[in-house]
Parts: structure tokens; C-alpha cells; sequence
């Protein structure tokens, strides 16, 4: 039964044990939020890098449409139809 009775005996000796809990909790989250930070930034980069690439695809399809405006297409059936 002695096993469920803390071994520190006064109060003052409780409470530094929950502020240090309190302490270790909020390091580790400080420590995930720095984390999620850092990969917020990373996801930000390689969208901006997304959007110039989509850009460039944007202006070279348009590119291609302009010189291929007279261009007849004759899109016919497949044979078995």
C-alpha cells in the first residue's frame, strides 16, 4: 500500500515536481511547433516553385496555340466505328 504514497513529503516538493512536468510538456511542444513551422516554409517554397512552373507551362501552351492557330485538326474516327 506504501507504493501509492509519493515519496516526497511536503507540498512545496509536489508542486516542483508539476512544474517541471509542466516544463518538459511545453519544451516538446515548442520543439513541434519549430518542426511544423520548418515545414510550413518548406511546403510554401516548393508551392511558389509549383506556381512559376505552372506559369512557364501556361506560356508555352499558349506559345504553341498561337502558332498552330491556322492549323486545321481533323480529328476522325477509329476505324471500327
Amino acid at each position: 500500500m506504501d507504493a501509492f504514497i509519493p515519496k516526497c513529503t511536503s507540498l512545496g516538493q509536489l508542486m516542483s515536481d508539476d512544474l517541471i512536468a509542466l516544463q518538459e510538456k511545453v519544451a516538446h511542444q515548442e520543439a513541434s511547433i519549430d518542426e511544423l513551422t520548418r515545414q510550413v516554409l518548406l511546403q510554401e517554397r516548393k508551392i511558389a516553385e509549383l506556381i512559376q512552373h505552372v506559369k512557364k507551362l501556361q506560356e508555352q501552351l499558349q506559345s504553341l496555340a498561337e502558332n498552330n492557330a491556322g492549323v486545321e485538326i481533323i480529328d476522325t474516327p477509329p476505324p471500327h466505328y
